[in-house]
């Protein structure tokens, strides 16, 4: 594990408040923050919507199985805690790339008496593996909840994340949900929020830090994602549009997909 360098995962724990990150971490999330000042509210926003979308999906949707890929570093209200919750039988899968986070997910993350959560090493690029090991768990003929939040931005137009998302949706059968998360461009940010110049610089920032991998995309290019599938209202919005009270201060749209057939 390398700790002179900066890790995405770790920036984002950063931004969250979070300890499970070091110097060269710290001096990234800093000059973003230098930047872009309200990425912090962006990435709670972000943060809120996941914990909305679970309760939703377990409270009036009866959803008790979820697929988390993209895991992050654990932080406050991570999938499986506001899932367990508000069920306490749900079952969960956690699917990561990186080593450090699985680590910190398998001595941090517990599963309720009653439910179970486990965690796959695997990359979204491939995700017939990710969802091979996922059926280790969850049980396929049931709904599931695919959760892909902020992680498709490090997909590649090169590398097809239209068809990464097809196959993992394709998967799905009738009644589960697909929640996803994903930055927009910079000169798609709300006006009057930043300028579109200092989250150029901000993106740029945070690309180095991905090894290259950032990649924003527009409302029309996230809502592709969601072909086939039925949006629940309000459609793909900002995150801080999807069903919340909070200060419209977010380079994140969001939305949810249900398959019905």
């Amino acid at each position: 594990m390398r700790t002179d360098v900066a890790h995405i995962a770790r920036v984002y724990d950063h931004w969250l408040g979070g300890k499970n990150n070091f110097a060269a971490d710290r001096k990234v999330a800093e000059a973003v923050m230098a930047a872009m000042p309200t990425v912090t509210e962006s990435v709670r926003a972000n943060r809120s919507f996941l914990r909305r979308a679970v309760n939703l999906l377990a409270t009036e949707h009866g959803i008790r199985q979820f697929l988390d890929i993209g895991t992050g570093l654990p932080a406050a209200d991570n999938t499986h805690e506001v899932a367990q919750r508000a069920a306490p039988d749900s079952r969960i899968v956690y699917a990561d790339n990186d080593t450090i986070v699985l680590a910190h997910a398998r001595a941090l993350l517990t599963s309720s008496p009653e439910g179970r959560t486990a965690y796959v090493h695997g990359d979204v690029r491939q995700p017939a593996e990710i969802l091979a090991k996922a059926a280790e768990t969850l049980d396929f003929t049931q709904p599931i909840a695919l959760m892909l939040i902020a992680v498709m931005h490090c997909i590649p137009d090169e590398d097809d994340p239209y068809a990464i998302v097809r196959t993992l949706t394709d998967a799905m059968p009738p009644g589960s949900y697909f929640v996803l998360s994903h930055p927009i461009p910079a000169t798609d940010a709300p006006s009057g929020d930043v300028p579109a110049e200092d989250l150029a610089a901000a993106y740029a920032l945070m690309r180095e830090a991905s090894t290259g991998s950032f990649h924003a995309r527009t409302a029309d290019q996230i809502t592709r994602f969601f072909d086939g599938w039925e949006l629940l209202d309000p459609g793909v919005v900002l995150a801080t549009q999807w069903r919340a009270d909070e200060p419209e201060s977010t380079v994140i749209r969001v939305g949810i997909g249900h398959r019905t057939a």
